[in-house]
């Protein structure tokens, strides 16, 4: 069987390379894709050649390099059908709809323990933000909010959205988040925070002083943009933690270190999904981790965020617009035909 899988060849280069599928062995399952979730973060640092030379690709997602270097097939938010089983796979996994951490293609083999199983009631455009869910969950977790504390988020792109979508649940005294485009600021007020702010805007440290004058007691920083650091540092209050779940790739910012941050006690942590706290991990683990991630997804319903869609053989322009319209778009989605 023929498969197409899309493939950074280099920066700002998409090719759809076709290739023959080997047989599925024993332990195998052979799926059709449905849909991909095109992560705007992580990604659009592997098609602007952003990525880093010396770390590798996180072990956690199968058929890929194991290290960043064109070309590259990335991606990992695919939601399909099991077409065929091998021999010692269970049967009853044909037919069921399943998630996987897989690039973007047609159709894949994979191990049968890779694989996520929608459960019932799961669409597929919902399911493939179980990546998502499962970063915002860990974000949180890592976060520990506390009873009546002030919380401030910044950025509103997909992650950003979710983990204040989290934050509302718990008796916050003031939830304020930031972002540069309207178009994610309406989804953040949408969800209820206390205020949502223009990330771009000249007085934004006055109006963040002006709600929060005491500062935050806790900050994350989910813009993938270093320079956002600066406002964390800046707005996080004595002992505070600032929680950073970007990933910059090979971004870099001149962060002011010599000021208030040197008296401040202020905690900063680096968050990621890969991992559990270890903390967290005599009780938790990654299959725990995804039933909350699921139940997130049943409340929160974020497939309200897709503002786009595109067929994978206009994979680049679905990228194109990530690049160079971001402001008019939150989540995109690749499509695969039947």
């Amino acid at each position: 069987m023929k498969a197409q899988t899309l493939t950074f060849t280099a920066p700002y280069r998409l090719e759809l390379i076709e290739h023959e599928l080997p047989p599925i062995s024993a332990e195998e399952v052979l799926v059709q894709t449905i849909v991909s979730a095109i992560s705007p973060g992580t990604e659009m640092l592997v098609y602007r050649g952003q990525f880093p030379q010396n770390i590798p690709i996180d072990d956690c997602f199968p058929g890929m390099n194991s290290a960043f270097c064109y070309p590259l097939a990335y991606g990992y938010a695919c939601v399909g059908r099991v077409l065929e089983t091998g021999k010692q796979v269970d049967t009853s996994w044909r037919d069921r709809l399943v998630f996987a951490f897989q690039p973007h293609c047609s159709f894949f083999t994979t191990h049968h323990s890779s694989l996520v199983a929608l459960p019932p009631g799961f669409a597929p455009e919902s399911a493939c933000f179980l990546p998502n869910a499962e970063t915002a969950v860990n974000l949180v977790q890592d976060a520990a909010p506390i009873l009546g504390e002030r919380v401030l988020v910044l950025g509103q792109g997909v992650i950003g959205l979710l983990v204040a979508a989290l934050l509302r649940q718990f008796p916050l005294e003031k939830l304020v988040t930031t972002d540069f485009y309207p178009l994610r600021r309406a989804a953040s007020q949408a969800l209820g925070v206390d205020f949502s702010l223009d990330a771009g805007r000249p007085d934004l440290d006055a109006a963040i002083r002006q709600i929060l004058p005491s500062g935050a007691d806790l900050t994350l920083e989910v813009s993938g943009s270093p320079l956002a650091l600066d406002t964390a540092i800046e707005h996080t209050t004595f002992s505070g933690r600032i929680v950073i779940g970007s990933w910059y790739g090979q971004k870099t910012a001149a962060i002011p270190l010599g000021g208030r941050f040197h008296r401040s006690r202020i905690k900063i942590l680096s968050s990621q999904v890969s991992t559990l706290s270890p903390e967290l991990s005599g009780r938790w683990d990654k299959s725990r981790r995804f039933g909350v991630a699921w139940q997130a997804l049943a409340s929160i319903q974020p497939e309200q965020w897709i503002t786009h869609r595109f067929p994978l053989q206009k994979a680049e322009d679905a990228y194109r617009l990530l690049d160079e319209h971001p402001q008019d778009a939150i989540q995109v989605l690749l499509e695969y035909s039947a």
